[in-house]
């Protein structure tokens, strides 16, 4: 567990060191359509993420993910892995305990909990697991063409 927090404390201390400059508009390289004009491209959060992780690595697998999200400004709903329950117990009493609980929520259980879940409708998906259910993600945010990120193992 310690490899995994220590994993975290450094993605979160990058992205602090870090987070000014990607805050920062990006300007394109000018072409012969838009010589004379000022472009600019500003990033913005994609809204409520669905964050799903496996049970071999629960703490990085939730709060890896989780720390992009937040530093991309966007809320977050985690699913930690009913196979670690202790782990997603504990999960589930940090983040409403340290997080705003009108922007970032645990949902526990298992494949019931799991496909309500991804009846909803997100902004962007992120799961780590195998590749059988990541066809059935995969599937899911397809309906509502949701980017996704599958992380497959």
């Amino acid at each position: 567990m310690l490899s995994e927090i220590d994993f975290v404390k450094n993605d979160v201390r990058a992205m602090i060191y870090n987070l000014s400059s990607w805050v920062e508009p990006e300007k394109p390289e000018k072409t012969i359509v838009n010589m004379m004009d000022q472009v600019l491209i500003h990033s913005e959060p994609y809204g409520v993420v669905l964050i799903i992780s496996a049970w071999n690595y629960p703490f990085q697998l939730i709060f890896a993910p989780l720390s992009g999200a937040i530093a991309a400004g966007n809320c977050a709903i985690v699913k930690p892995s009913e196979l670690a329950p202790a782990s997603s117990k504990l999960i589930a009493e940090l983040i409403p305990k340290y997080l705003d609980n009108d922007c970032y929520q645990v949902v526990t259980g298992g494949i019931a909990e799991t496909s309500e879940l991804l009846k909803l409708r997100f902004d962007y998906i992120f799961f780590t697991g195998s590749t059988h259910v990541g066809k059935i993600v995969h599937e899911a945010a397809s309906k509502f063409l949701t980017p996704v990120t599958l992380e497959l193992g």
